[in-house]
């Protein structure tokens, strides 16, 4: 978390709407082998809980259950240039959103993670325009030869730590230009970001 409190947040539907626009965290965790990464597509299901799915043969898989780990949501980032501000005398940054969420971590039971698996895909193919593909199309000799190589995971978060660093150290004009320049340079979704902060 950054440590400039300027760029905190105490807005849960916030929160919410990073995770549901991002979709997709990192999970970290010490294991007896060291620190391990793992790359997940997450939900929140509200209310604190945050729900994904590892492989089986996952490093993390093992070891989650009952523990506490430590979720990442990263959203929209990108540069900032000087060329934007008032004031070019000065170096360029970075903006981002990111989200924190440390809690305890639980194995789902194999009906929750069917729902999580329909879940997910309900979520996602809706943000796709066109035809959109149901799980229904899979066939349950592959649909169940997958369930059986993964594991589901729900987090109860008590501890979040928000970033949403989008130069609101700027003046409104400033932070309006940037938000420009940041789409001009092909970044909509970290401009958007900035002029809803």
């Amino acid at each position: 978390m950054h440590p400039n409190p300027l760029f905190r947040s105490e807005d849960h539907k916030r929160f919410e709407m990073l995770i549901r626009e991002t979709g997709f965290g990192m999970v970290f965790m010490t294991t007896p082998d060291g620190p391990r990464v793992a790359h997940v597509p997450v939900l929140s299901h509200g209310g604190g809980d945050i729900r994904f799915h590892l492989a089986r043969s996952n490093a993390l898989t093992p070891h989650l259950d009952g523990a506490r780990a430590l979720i990442t949501v990263n959203g929209p980032d990108g540069y900032i240039s000087p060329r934007w501000y008032d004031n070019r005398d000065t170096v360029p940054t970075w903006d981002y959103a990111a989200l924190e969420m440390e809690g305890s971590v639980r194995t789902l039971s194999d009906p929750e993670l069917e729902q999580l698996l329909h879940d997910v895909i309900t979520t996602f193919e809706g943000d796709i325009p066109g035809d959109k593909w149901f799980a229904s199309e899979c066939s349950e000799r592959v649909w169940s030869g997958l369930f059986r190589g993964i594991t589901g995971f729900g987090m109860t978060v008590d501890k979040l730590r928000p970033t949403f660093k989008l130069s609101q150290k700027k003046n409104e004009a400033e932070r309006t230009r940037i938000a420009a320049g940041v789409e001009d340079a092909g970044n909509a979704a970290l401009a958007k970001w900035m002029r809803e902060a």
